[in-house]
């Protein structure tokens, strides 16, 4: 399946000029047709995997409690 730049920013949530800079840095592959750059939505299935397992470890990480310091003195 084949999204324009507009749509690719949406999917991949970042600003239309970005995703143009990448297509025209060679960064984001795309086919120009001649009037608008096509970019193959399955070159970001790895992209969005990694991005998720970064979201669960990030999430896992900060559902984690603090451990106590042991060095704390009780003043009661």
């Amino acid at each position: 399946m084949y999204m324009t730049i507009e749509e690719t920013a949406e999917y991949l949530d970042i600003d239309q000029s970005k995703v143009r800079a990448f297509v025209l840095q060679g960064r984001i592959r795309s086919v120009y047709d001649g009037e608008d750059y096509l970019i193959n939505k399955d070159q970001f299935s790895t992209y969005m995997e990694h991005m998720e397992k970064y979201r669960e470890m990030i999430q896992e990480y900060l559902s984690d409690p603090l451990p106590e310091d042991p060095d704390v003195k009780d003043e009661d």
